[in-house]
């Protein structure tokens, strides 16, 4: 097992939390990672995945614009 690392020891290295990689890896995001029951191995040279969120700022304060867009109907 020495072509693995732990999440603790990737979440180090990509400076993210062990929750968030743990999620990337349920969700299928890090290519060649494991799970041996309640654990994941991840392989040495996986590349950190493209962050998915949204970073346009196109939603920004939705919940207020909406409120305005309803109020001038």
């Amino acid at each position: 097992m020495n072509e693995f690392i732990t999440i603790r020891e990737i979440s180090i290295k990509w400076n993210l939390t062990p929750r968030r990689v743990q999620k990337m890896c349920s969700d299928g995001r890090i290519p060649g990672a494991v799970k041996f029951g309640r654990d994941w191995a991840i392989p040495k040279d996986a590349e950190r995945p493209e962050d998915g969120r949204i970073t346009t700022g196109a939603y920004v304060n939705w919940r207020k614009r909406n409120k305005s867009e309803k109020k001038a109907n």
